[in-house]
């Protein structure tokens, strides 16, 4: 029967999957999906819904009550009605009937203390036969009770023109019948006279007519029922002013969306206070606002509250002599709404499908769903997802139906609904059905995933246009459910998200092009058991028992699977990143030991004999405050004038405010009375204005930091003294009236005066030295000093120094001196001197020294303790004066950073706040008054590191070229590795939504920013995800990226994934005739591979070609050995000036048109040209290279003989050595290139030559040689074996195929090549007598400026074995193509040497 019914399913499903459905669930998911109709019987979505919903009601005893509903079908559908979940028998029933709409009339309500019959939640129900079951949203009918005051009015009396309130509370249900009246008459409501919601009664500005007796009355309907009466009575103004009060302060409301909120609020005074509004502190203006009321009495109504309305608002009473204010909070609740309904679905049997259900609201709502009127209880096959998403799995007959979503909170709730309709599937068409798959096997079985393998079916053994739907479901459950492959001819798929140890039975069906055929035989699998681990303690709580210890009390594990051995108990400081742990056996431990006032998260996990379980979530608390535990920091104390002092300090240390600091006490005395102490406290702010002081009187202050919980320790005692008189700080002070120098051998006395007006304000001087210029440094001294010595200068060497005076407004005028310091020789005493006056005291010169020994200890990731010794403090370092000590810091990267400072009063500091695995400078100087000393010494100090916080970055993925199964994965190191990154681990899948265990992964070393996959399947699309690693653990994931591998292989493709076009170093040529000529270009595939076996037997006629012309070059080149002559010196010298850049034949070249190759007696030069008189169409089409593969640089570990060998005869070989694959790459002869200047965004790196010079010609040549051009050669190595591979490569841009080349310079005999140097000269230097071509080439680097030509000379090509090396290394570099256009090159040398020689 089941395989029937997947026939029938097949015959509807195969064309939706040709047509490249993605997959069942995902088709079912859109309303009225086209595809799913294809091949169907269709039927139409019904409307079914309500009309009219129920409300909820407020009724009274004995009244009437309709509950209101009325739904809508093309059928008239029946409506039934529910009460507390439980429907309502209405035939039987005389006080309720059905009216004709639907609607449920309810006579005479009952109501009493133990009979409420007719009170609860009613629900209206609406039923079509044969569509389905709907159900309304919940209305709450409520039934007041009898009328009694809460509170009744009270006599009360009020001075006429103030406000006056008459309570009269009632239950909250009869509120709205309240009225009042005055000597039994009724009392109008107006701008005046305001009655509150709860029924009190405000009546403000009162005048003499307000006097009298007044009550309030309840009216529902029945007979009244009064309230005391009391008496206002309206007295005169008062003489006196009154004290502000209030009497009706506002509370605290919670409001639905919509409703109106009113704080009340009356104070009552004399003078008469007028009352303002403010919200969240700021001032809230009711003109001009329709929903801002100011109401009688100055309270605040605010009609229809919407969420924004929320806050703290603060009623603000002042009649000009005080001022009061009180405050509440509004809160406003939002009923649910729906932000996505759910959509009619379109499915078959067996798919899975799922509702969407997206709501709103405050509180947030709870979502339940109904299936035709019937509560959806989650299984294995209905399940919540995504909060509030219904997902039905394995789709049968029987869930056809209307499912609702229903939210719900607090103040209301709602529905939405939905329609699922199963389609019929019609029959196949006609033709050959496939027979059963055979041999289906479960190769793979896991706890929650199955892989099955088959084979094609007998009656189509190829099987590559077939597809395959595997069903399967759990034993003894006709719910099946069905998973497709994915492309056709696939013969595997893996079942995901199944249960641990539990069976499932799977069958597989195949279908072509008529249909579906016939099922395989079930196959019955039973996944693996999990290991049985504890599951989550639940119920964690923790709380603070004392300002340093915390009790955590759990419960036992409901799934403990297991006798729990014993719990460890996980706790951590909040920010930290450092997990502590302790064994429990109990449910609840007290950790004691904990940070005062300090944030720590708890969790639990339980143990059993198969090891941890699940861990709980993290709870915080915090622990108790106490007393502060150390001072505030850094007091320094600033004389203002002759009667105030300003006190500044910085709070306690971090971790010794244990608490919320509240505020600071300042207590202070004359030094002459140490008993007579006066206290002041207050607020958090970090300084404090003494006043009210007494003239020229010296006072001592400290200072103490409060909590809640008391005040904790006081800073030492300092002092200051206040000025006799009060002079001016409006403005800075004047020049200072003189200066004088007195040169020594490595110092320089300074001695001055003070400005002549005095009046103004002088803290200190600013002296300022260096050498040419008097900003090189700055030194500070004390108002008092009146000379300077400068230490530690250059002897005879000319100062400018300058001095300036200073104050809080800023400094004065600058004074300037100059001298110069005498030579080391002169050593004749120099005498002190002291400028005589009589109003400049002579005060210690000597400033203050800085600390030393400074020390930096890492402690954290992002903490470091600095701690220095200060040589002027006794032996025992304790500091007893007003001193402190200013700690600066900073780090190198980036390198524009600027310095960090804080102020210390002991001799160390805690830094916080670092960069991970960074190092730092730190530096310290001391203050005492107005002297400060020097920086010390820097320390460094580089933080621990921290695992990664940020992933890796501009993660990309490419397929490889010519290999379809292969892609590469790119990346870059995570922004914030915080530490050296030791590897990476590469996640990928097929699907995005898998848990992360079940992808595949991949490890990298840390040095590798690459990585190749292999062996992925065509056509699909992949997922990948990378994480960094470093010694302290893993970062975070990088985003998901997506890569769709192609569709098929390339058709190029050999069984081995080679290009057969490509030849690898191992290949031999195959011999073909001498008269083959390679074609100039070929034709290649989009991805660059070769497309047809013509370009395969190219490439190895090309490199038996390049073999053949290099075995003709070495004759050539021993035709010119043999003919070597006595001249052999002269050549030799040649050879040397043609090194230097000598250029004797260029005067020449104006007048005759030099060919493309311009050869002479002693040099081989190629120009740069526009034209050539008979352009040769091979070499004028030859590419120059433009890029770093282009010019590609030569292994240069080459053979000692071969070396000695090339020395012995290099003058010839430089000469006429020119036609080889080598010497086009990277050896060419020298060459003229004139530069000039060009946008600079074309990059140059230089390349290194592929050999050296020997030791005597370097030698020769040097004697020649200009100086300058000599250090303005770049630096090579050519002693290192990978120099080539670690130098940088040349870019250069030609304007012209022609116009320039980049070719490097030989390296100077002796040079060696730094890497760390940002940048070296590429080319040697002109000597300044050659003549200036203006010739447009392409710039190097950032050339600023037109430059001569400048001459590079390369070794020449080598010989037979060393090219025969380079075409090996070539050949992995150069495309078919290239060899091609380099042959033809070569070719065209070749004509010309030949006419050369045999001339």
């Amino acid at each position: 029967m089941a395989a029937g019914r997947a026939r029938r399913l097949l015959g509807s499903l195969w064309i939706a999957l040709l047509l490249g459905q993605p997959d069942p669930a995902g088709a079912a998911a859109r309303s009225g999906s086209q595809s799913l109709l294809t091949g169907s019987l269709v039927r139409t979505f019904t409307p079914f819904y309500f009309l009219v919903e129920p409300m909820d009601v407020l009724s009274v005893r004995g009244a009437s009550v309709i509950m209101n509903c009325s739904a809508y079908c093309e059928t008239s559908p029946k409506i039934e009605w529910k009460k507390d979940g439980t429907f309502l028998n209405l035939v039987s029933d005389d006080r309720r009937q059905l009216l004709p709409d639907g609607s449920l009339l309810i006579n005479s309500v009952v109501h009493s203390k133990h009979n409420k019959p007719d009170e609860g939640y009613y629900q209206c129900v609406a039923t079509v036969e044969s569509l389905g079951t709907i159900v309304s949203r919940t209305a709450k009918l409520t039934v007041a009770g009898l009328p009694r005051f809460t509170s009744q009015p009270e006599s009360s009396s009020v001075y006429k023109g103030n406000s006056a309130i008459l309570n009269c509370e009632v239950n909250v249900d009869f509120a709205p019948f309240v009225r009042w009246e005055q000597d039994r008459q009724p009392v109008f409501l107006d701008d005046r006279v305001f009655k509150l919601p709860s029924g009190a009664l405000i009546i403000s500005n009162t005048t003499d007519l307000d006097g009298g007796l007044y009550r309030c009355i309840i009216e529902s309907g029945g007979t009244p029922k009064y309230s005391d009466e009391a008496e206002l009575k309206i007295l005169p103004d008062p003489e006196m002013p009154q004290n502000l009060m209030f009497v009706r302060q506002p509370s605290s409301l919670t409001k639905v969306s919509g409703q109106s909120a009113v704080f009340p609020c009356v104070a009552v005074g004399f003078p008469t206070p007028y009352v303002r509004w403010t919200r969240n502190e700021e001032e809230l203006t009711t003109e001009g606002y329709e929903r801002f009321l100011l109401l009688a009495g100055g309270s605040l109504e605010i009609s229809d509250v919407t969420e924004e309305d929320v806050g703290t608002y603060t009623c603000i009473a002042d009649n000009g002599n005080e001022t009061i204010e009180a405050q509440a909070e509004l809160t406003v609740q939002v009923p649910p709404e729906f932000l996505k309904r759910p959509a009619n679905i379109y499915a078959h049997e067996s798919m899975d499908i799922v509702f969407e259900c997206e709501v709103t609201g405050k509180p947030t709502p709870t979502v339940k769903w109904v299936k035709n009127g019937d509560m959806v209880i989650p299984s294995d096959y209905f399940k919540i997802v995504k909060e509030h998403n219904l997902q039905v799995l394995g789709l049968v007959k029987s869930d056809e139906g209307f499912y609702q979503c229903i939210a719900e909170n607090d103040v209301g709730n709602a529905q939405a609904g939905a329609q699922l309709i199963i389609l019929d599937l019609a029959p196949a068409t006609t033709g050959p059905l496939p027979s059963a798959p055979r041999d289906v096997v479960a190769t793979l079985v896991s706890t929650r995933f199955i892989r099955l393998t088959w084979r094609t079916p007998v009656s189509d053994p190829q099987g590559d246009n077939l597809t395959y739907s595997i069903f399967y479901t759990k034993e003894g459950i006709n719910r099946e459910r069905i998973e497709n492959t994915s492309r056709a001819g696939e013969t595997q798929v893996t079942i995901q998200n199944l249960m641990p140890e539990t069976v499932y039975v799977f069958r597989v069906v195949a279908q072509n092009k008529h249909g579906p055929g016939e099922s395989s035989v079930p196959l019955k699998v039973a996944t693996q058991p999990e290991v049985q681990l504890p599951g989550p303690a639940p119920n964690i709580r923790a709380y603070a028992s004392s300002p340093t210890s915390v009790t955590v009390t759990w419960e036992t594990p409901l799934s403990g699977n297991g006798e729990i051995q014993n719990y460890k108990l996980y706790y951590m400081e909040k920010g930290q990143d450092t997990e502590q742990d302790v064994d429990v056996g109990g449910l609840s431990y007290t950790i004691n030991g904990l940070k005062k006032y300090t944030q720590y998260s708890f969790r639990v996990v339980a143990y059993n004999k198969h090891g941890p379980g699940v861990s709980t979530q993290d709870v915080v608390v915090r622990t108790l405050s106490d007393v502060p535990s150390a001072p505030p920091q850094n007091l320094t104390l600033e004389v203002r004038n002759s009667k105030s002092i300003m006190l500044h300090w910085q709070p306690p240390p971090a971790g010794t405010h244990s608490g919320q600091i509240t505020g600071y006490k300042i207590r202070y005395r004359k030094v002459s009375r140490k008993s007579d102490v006066t206290e002041s406290i207050g607020g958090t702010q970090l300084f404090q204005l003494i006043e009210g002081l007494e003239r020229g009187t010296e006072y001592s202050f400290r200072v103490a930091a409060l909590t809640v919980n008391g005040t904790g320790p006081a800073t030492d005692w300092i002092s200051a003294e206040t000025f006799e008189s009060d002079l001016d700080e409006t403005r800075v002070p004047e020049v200072p009236s003189s200066l004088h120098v007195r040169p020594l051998v490595t110092s320089i006395v300074v001695s001055w005066t003070p400005p002549e007006n005095q009046n103004i304000v002088v803290r200190g001087y600013a002296i300022g030295y260096g050498i040419g210029s008097p900003h090189a440094q700055t030194i500070k001294v004390d108002y008092k000093q009146r000379y300077y010595t400068i230490e530690n200068l250059d002897p005879s060497s000319h100062y400018v120094i300058t001095l300036k005076a200073f104050n809080n407004v800023g400094e004065g005028i600058p004074l300037y001196e100059s001298a110069v310091t005498r030579p080391h020789s002169d050593t004749s005493e120099v005498d002190l001197f002291v400028i005589n006056a009589p109003y400049t005291p002579v005060p210690d010169p000597s400033p203050m020294m800085p600390p030393v020994g400074v020390q930096a200890s890492i402690l954290s990731h992002d903490t470091i303790r600095i701690t220095w010794a200060d040589n002027s403090l006794p032996k025992n370092q304790k500091i007893t004066d007003a001193r402190y000590y200013t700690v600066r810091w900073k780090t190198n990267i980036p390198a524009n950073t600027k310095y960090k400072t804080a102020n210390a009063t002991t001799l160390s500091y805690l830094v916080t706040g670092l960069k991970p695995n960074t190092l730092y400078e730190f530096s310290v100087m001391v203050t005492k008054g107005r002297r400060s000393s020097t920086w010390s010494m820097t320390a460094h100090g580089t933080t621990f590191e921290l695992v990664p916080t940020s992933p890796p970055k501009d993660v990309t993925v490419v397929s490889k070229e010519g290999k379809p199964r292969t892609i590469i994965v790119n990346w870059q190191p995570p922004s914030e590795a915080n530490g050296k990154i030791t590897g990476y681990i590469i996640y990928y899948s097929t699907d995005v939504n898998a848990e992360i265990h079940d992808w595949v992964i991949e490890p990298v070393v840390g040095n590798r920013l690459t990585h190749q996959i292999q062996e992925l399947t065509l056509d699909t699309p992949y997922y990948f995800k990378i994480q960094a690693r470093n010694s302290k653990g893993m970062g975070p994931m990088s985003e998901a990226v997506q890569f769709r591998t192609p569709k098929a292989e390339s058709s190029d493709k050999m069984p081995n994934d080679q290009a057969s076009g490509s030849a690898g170093k191992g290949s031999r040529p195959v011999d073909v005739g001498p008269d083959y000529k390679p074609p100039l270009g070929g034709s290649n595939s989009p991805h660059g591979s070769p497309t047809s076996p013509l370009d395969s037997n190219m490439l190895l006629v090309i490199i038996v070609s390049v073999g053949v012309i290099t075995i003709v070059i070495v004759v050539i080149v021993a035709v010119f050995c043999t003919r070597r002559t006595t001249s052999h010196q002269k050549k030799k010298r040649a050879a040397c000036k043609s090194v230097n850049g000598s250029h004797k034949y260029k005067g020449n070249s104006k007048d005759v048109k030099p060919p493309d190759l311009w050869i002479h007696h002693e040099r081989l030069e190629l120009k740069p040209i526009d034209k050539s008189p008979d352009p040769n169409p091979i070499m004028t089409d030859t590419p120059i290279p433009r890029n770093s593969q282009d010019i590609t640089p030569v292994d240069n570990s080459m053979d000692s003989n071969i070396h000695q060998r090339r020395n012995s005869y290099r003058g010839h070989e430089s000469e006429d050595s020119m036609s080889t694959l080598a010497g086009r790459r990277g050896m060419r002869p020298k060459m003229m290139m004139p530069f000039d200047s060009q946008p600079p965004q074309q990059s140059v790196r230089n390349t290194p030559s592929t050999d050296t010079m020997p030791a005597s010609s370097s030698q020769t040549c040097a004697d020649h040689q200009d100086p300058e051009s000599t250090t303005g050669s770049y630096l090579a190595n050519a002693q290192e074996e990978d120099s080539a591979q670690n130098l940088p490569t040349a870019h250069v841009r030609p304007s012209h195929p022609l116009k320039s080349f980049a070719v490097p310079a030989v390296p100077p005999a002796g040079s060696t090549y730094d890497p760390a140097l940002p940048s070296t000269p590429l080319l040697t230097q002109q000597a300044p007598n050659h003549p200036v071509h203006s010739v447009k080439t392409a710039s190097i680097g950032t050339l600023g400026r037109t430059r001569p030509p400048m001459p590079v000379v390369v070794p020449s090509a080598p010989d037979v074995q060393e090219t025969t090396r380079m075409l090996e290394d070539s050949e992995s570099n150069y495309e078919p193509d290239e060899l091609t256009k380099e042959m033809a090159h070569l070719e065209g040398l070749m004509k010309d040497l030949n006419a050369i020689t045999t001339a």
